[in-house]
């Protein structure tokens, strides 16, 4: 192979590692491209090192020419219908199905394709808030302003928080937000339980991807990398805890209102297992429970930028890692359920994913969203700037535990062979074949 195509190759891969990178994909995902990309052009000398926000690339040999390049990419955003379509063309790329040139020009495709568009990611913004709301134990109440409080929040940060702030200013300034907008609906009465309105409403600044994604390098033996992307979560809840401390004192400024101390008061059941309220084993409650999980994970399949075609599907996963730790809770003790759970999700996300021939992070990020202990981590860092320890503690301790729950499910279920899972969809796929002929 010449020199010049070489580095068409080389570019070629490393910019299918950066669309990939900057949307939200996994490590191993952007390594494991590149070297396919290469490997399948004749370039073997290719070595990748990948961070969170960079790519090294280099390659040379006595018969292959040299080339280094090193890319930063700072993280633009989650959008899985990049990922989706960068991960088909390299199966396509190895299959045969094109030169490196018509590969260059449907990845110049691919990095231009439009996202999702705002009124469907500011409408999913509010569904999500009044899903999640009802999730926790809200009523319609709840979930109505949590809907029109959810919009508000995504109007924010679509107009203001991405295009002009910082990462850090914009997420105080959308817990701020959330916590002014879920006061003053409570105030006039619009909603009935204030911490149940604005943890559901939070939830769309909830880092679920940057921790799930820091699992998975962990898991995958990325540590720097899983690291980063851990410590930046936390940086999020900690920015959004701040945000809520300065939304209450600028509510306790305004006149008749209530003092900081009993705004606080008013939010801070939230942090003792919110998801555990009410009798579960009311059918009722059950069925509510799972139908908000499956209305969140969808709302949030949007915000992701999940392909249309997979919105079932996430659906599907969601609400049945929730039935699954519900279950559990009657058999299992501490975070059992949670456990049993997430390796649920995983296992159907892995199904999808080989059915489906599309990267498992599709179905896994927003799946696993109702068991990601966000409002614990949140409320941990919130008692923490509201300096009452003894709350942060425990809060903190719980949320730990719901943690290393996930973090043993995904890296167990990940372990499992890959053979395991073509067999059990070529299975399912030849029963729906069956079905459809009859």
């Amino acid at each position: 192979m010449g020199k010049q195509l070489d580095e068409e190759v080389l570019d070629l891969a490393l910019m299918a590692g950066h669309i990939l990178l900057e949307n939200g994909a996994e490590i191993y995902r952007v390594e494991e491209t590149i070297d396919r990309i290469c490997g399948y052009y004749g370039v073997s000398s290719e070595n990748a090192f990948v961070l969170s926000n960079g790519i090294f690339l280099t390659a040379g040999s006595a018969r292959e020419s040299f080339f280094a390049k090193v890319q930063h990419i700072p993280v633009s955003g989650t959008h899985l219908n990049k990922v989706a379509a960068v991960n088909q063309l390299s199966r396509e790329i190895v299959e045969g199905k094109h030169t490196v040139q018509d590969a260059y020009r449907i990845l110049e495709e691919i990095r231009i394709m439009p996202g999702k568009k705002r009124w469907m990611q500011t409408l999913a913004s509010g569904v999500g808030s009044a899903g999640f709301c009802i999730f926790f134990g809200g009523t319609l109440w709840d979930g109505l302003a949590a809907f029109v409080a959810g919009i508000c929040l995504y109007l924010y940060v679509l107009w203001i928080s991405v295009p002009h702030l910082s990462k850090i200013v914009g997420n105080i300034g959308g817990g701020a937000l959330v916590t002014i907008v879920c006061c003053l609906l409570y105030l006039m009465g619009v909603g009935e339980n204030l911490n149940f309105m604005m943890i559901g409403t939070m939830m769309p600044l909830v880092p679920g991807v940057a921790f799930t994604n820091s699992i998975r390098d962990v898991a995958d033996g990325d540590y720097i990398s899983g690291s980063v992307r851990m410590l930046d979560a936390l940086l999020v809840f900690f920015c959004i805890a701040i945000g809520v401390g300065i939304g209450f004192s600028l509510m306790s400024m305004l006149p008749g209102s209530k003092t900081l101390q009993e705004l606080g008061q008013l939010a801070e059941n939230v942090g003792q297992d919110s998801m555990k309220t009410g009798d579960i084993w009311a059918f009722g409650q059950l069925a509510k429970e799972i139908l908000s999980a499956v209305v969140g994970t969808v709302s949030f399949s949007v915000l992701f930028g999940v392909p249309r075609e997979y919105y079932p599907y996430c659906g599907f996963i969601g609400g049945a890692g929730w039935l699954v730790y519900c279950l559990a809770e009657l058999a299992l003790p501490g975070s059992g359920p949670c456990f049993a759970a997430t390796a649920v999700v995983i296992l159907l996300s892995r199904i999808a994913a080989v059915m489906k021939r599309c990267p498992v992070t599709i179905f896994l990020i927003a799946g696993i969203f109702p068991l990601v202990p966000g409002a614990g981590v949140y409320w941990t860092v919130y008692h923490i700037v509201m300096e009452e320890l003894f709350l942060a503690v425990s809060t903190g301790y719980a949320a730990m535990k719901e943690a290393i729950a996930i973090v043993m499910g995904i890296v167990f279920v990940f372990e499992l062979p890959q053979k395991m899972f073509v067999w059990i969809a070529q299975r399912l796929g030849s029963c729906t074949l069956k079905q459809r002929k009859n």
